[in-house]
């Protein structure tokens, strides 16, 4: 198999793990309503969100982001009580992270928290996506303190937010140091082009975990390639994914702030089903 290191190295490819949706963050709810319509809808297996406003909260509550949030956060309470047996997978996650933007370790702690603490006020939000994270070594004591005092601010909050500490995932988009893997709750080690992943390698260290802790986000997948993207992404151990056929070109910047064209597809393939 090209995407992996060693063909002697057991995965965790059992195929009982149930995949999911990681969204890194939708387009303004003003701006893709079908998007944030889609995540609330029964049937979507959704393991958590992504918030961004602006890099992060923005300077005050945005009221249609309100509104998305509390859509989210709905839907999650009806699959916790069993409304709907389609939503297994949202049941056990379906979460709303905030986003905040690490700048490769640039950004002063302080302001980071301040971040923090506007999205739990005002979006009530139940873990963190640290985008933009560091991977080195040199770097992970400064990630490590952040993520320790992200989760004390979640699991002690008055009144507390969410239910109990996290998720807490790093946006790193590689393989990081193996450190960085007790200091959140899911790393995303992978994110790019289909051109590349479909080579992609994955750290041999990975192995110790199961599929639950890594993310694979990768956009210009084709609809012909659906089952072979899903094949590398249970090979390498992700549990959490998000496949999209949009690219980024023709004016679009960043091709994950859309639906991809065969959302239905994809739903009905790694979800239960869909609600038509």
């Amino acid at each position: 198999m090209p995407y992996l290191t060693s063909t002697g190295t057991a995965r965790r490819t059992g195929g009982a793990e149930q995949f999911g949706f990681g969204v890194p963050g939708y387009a303004h709810p003003l701006l893709a309503p079908a998007e944030w319509a889609e995540l609330a809808r029964p049937g979507t297996p959704l393991h958590w969100a992504v918030l961004n406003i602006d890099d992060g909260p923005g300077a005050r509550p945005d009221p249609h982001c309100l509104e998305a949030a509390g859509r989210l956060r709905n839907a999650r309470e009806r699959a916790v009580h069993g409304e709907d047996p389609r939503d297994s997978v949202r049941a056990a996650g379906g979460r709303l992270l905030g986003h905040l933007d690490l700048a490769f370790g640039s950004r002063p702690f302080g302001e980071l928290i301040a971040d923090a603490q506007s999205f739990l006020d005002w979006y009530r939000v139940d873990g963190f996506y640290l985008g933009r994270c560091p991977a080195g070594r040199a770097e992970l004591p400064a990630v490590r303190r952040l993520t320790s005092t992200l989760a004390t601010l979640l699991e002690h909050g008055d009144p507390p937010y969410g239910e109990g500490s996290g998720p807490l995932v790093l946006g790193l988009g590689t393989h990081p140091h193996p450190g960085y893997a007790e200091a959140a709750d899911q790393l995303v080690t992978f994110c790019g082009p289909w051109t590349d992943y479909r080579w992609s390698q994955v750290a041999e260290w990975t192995a110790s975990y199961p599929p639950e802790r890594f993310a694979h986000f990768v956009h210009g997948v084709p609809r012909t390639h659906l089952d072979e993207a899903m094949r590398i992404a249970r090979w390498q151990g992700a549990g959490t994914i998000f496949f999209t056929d949009r690219d980024g070109q023709q004016g679009q910047i960043d091709p994950f702030a859309a639906l991809p064209r065969y959302w239905d597809e994809i739903v009905s393939r790694i979800g239960p089903g869909i609600s038509e």
